[in-house]
């Protein structure tokens, strides 16, 4: 069962079930768990983005919510391995969402998209974009559209990408992103006008590796192109 419907299905049992992220009375051998947990809601708050906080936090409510489904139970045991993961989907959701209520927050709205991707292109796209709303860095978009094209969306993150991209201001990663983008897509022609975007970019020696890189690529696949 998909993510947001077993989500939904969770939602309507009673309390006790839907908790499967939640933070529970620990015991001696989980205090190493709680102390870390704490230190890393800590460093979340004070910034929501950072990425190495928030995915071992991550590991923590994951490996929390996989235990939590007993392996005795009969209605489960035929399928424990496959609620264990539904459970630490969730739990990770779970997360997300409540990290996401921060107005600066990006990142757990991109991994908010990365566990609907499969299942809900609606509310990914919704996510992304805000997550690529809230991020003056360009980071945000960069990683929205590689997540597009790694779920076989290039023409979804083309339009995300142009959209939103100022390539004056933003992470010249973001190039990458759309020109990867575009090369998946098979649009060779305007891979090749995103890199021509990067001279835009106020240092021209900082980003001279990454377009030489990126003009090899495009001519690759212009060569791979019947009758170019």
């Amino acid at each position: 069962m998909a993510l947001l419907p077993r989500l939904r299905q969770l939602m309507r049992r009673p309390s006790s079930a839907s908790r499967v992220g939640a933070r529970r009375p620990t015991t001696a051998s989980r205090r190493g768990d709680t102390l870390h947990e704490d230190a890393l809601r800590s460093m979340l708050s004070d910034d929501p983005n950072n990425e190495r906080a928030f995915q071992a936090l991550a590991e923590i409510v994951r490996r929390r919510a996989a235990e939590s489904v007993p392996e005795d139970d009969p209605l489960t045991a035929p399928n424990a391995e496959h609620e264990r993961q539904h459970a630490a989907d969730l739990a990770v959701w779970a997360l997300g969402e409540e990290l996401a209520g921060n107005p600066r927050a990006w990142y757990p709205l991109v991994e908010l998209a990365r566990l609907s991707v499969r299942d809900d292109h609606e509310g990914t796209i919704r996510r992304l974009t805000t997550a690529a709303e809230r991020d003056p860095s360009g980071l945000a978009v960069a990683q929205a559209l590689a997540l597009l094209s790694e779920a076989g969306q290039p023409v979804e993150a083309l339009n995300l990408g142009v959209g939103h991209w100022r390539p004056r201001e933003h992470d010249p990663e973001v190039a990458r992103a759309l020109v990867h983008a575009a090369l998946l897509a098979d649009r060779p022609l305007e891979a090749k006008q995103h890199l021509a975007s990067l001279d835009l970019y106020p240092d021209a020696s900082a980003v001279a590796p990454l377009k030489a890189e990126l003009t090899r690529e495009v001519a690759q696949a212009q060569q791979s192109i019947p009758g170019t």
